[in-house]
């Protein structure tokens, strides 16, 4: 996949401000920020499901929670009102993080539109390159963070999610997410979810 040296300067940026989260995960035998390991594996994802993607849709997977530990989940209300608010928070909370950098690093004003309208996942379903991000999201999900995620809820829960982020993905979304390194369980609890 092509990188301009403007793009690969943004990564750069991106992966710095990044590189900042206190919160680490093991990966490889070393403790690296989360929020740095979850961008470079929306990029891998990126360049794995659409190796044709425009510049700014991969700008956009590089920062989709750009430093989002500084507005933790639980300065919001715990329940589903305070979810949905928290999530509108942190689309435009990304998105001005993201203009910040790009225009630092000299983006013209279509490119950081086009990056914000990909940020705030505007016309799910409609526009194709949101659909890509949003595809791309929900197979970073699945092949990383769902099992830790499966731990901490009951198994209605865990098929309303499945069934959710099924819902989300397009039907290219949907093929690559049954090719998936998964382990038994999960791929059980996928096929619950979908027969329901």
């Amino acid at each position: 996949m092509a990188r301009s040296d403007k793009m690969l300067k943004a990564f750069q940026l991106f992966d710095e401000a990044n590189g900042k989260d206190p919160n680490k995960e093991e990966f490889e035998g070393r403790l690296i920020p989360k929020e740095l390991l979850y961008a470079m594996r929306m990029t891998d994802r990126l360049e794995s499901f659409d190796s044709q993607a425009s510049e700014p849709l991969q700008l956009t997977a590089r920062c989709q929670h750009i430093c989002r530990w500084e507005i933790p989940r639980d300065s919001y209300e715990m329940n589903r009102v305070g979810y949905l608010k928290w999530r509108q928070e942190l689309k435009k909370f990304h998105a001005g993080k993201a203009s910040e950098i790009l225009n630092r690093v000299g983006y013209d004003e279509e490119t950081i539109k086009k990056v914000v309208f990909l940020l705030e996942k505007k016309q799910l379903k409609k526009n194709e390159e949101t659909q890509t991000l949003e595809d791309v999201i929900c197979l970073v999900f699945l092949e990383f963070y769902f099992e830790p995620f499966m731990q901490k809820h009951d198994t209605s829960k865990l098929i309303g999610i499945l069934q959710k982020t099924w819902q989300k993905m397009s039907a290219k979304g949907q093929q690559e997410a049954l090719k998936l390194p998964l382990s038994k369980v999960t791929l059980d609890l996928i096929s619950k979810a979908l027969q329901n």
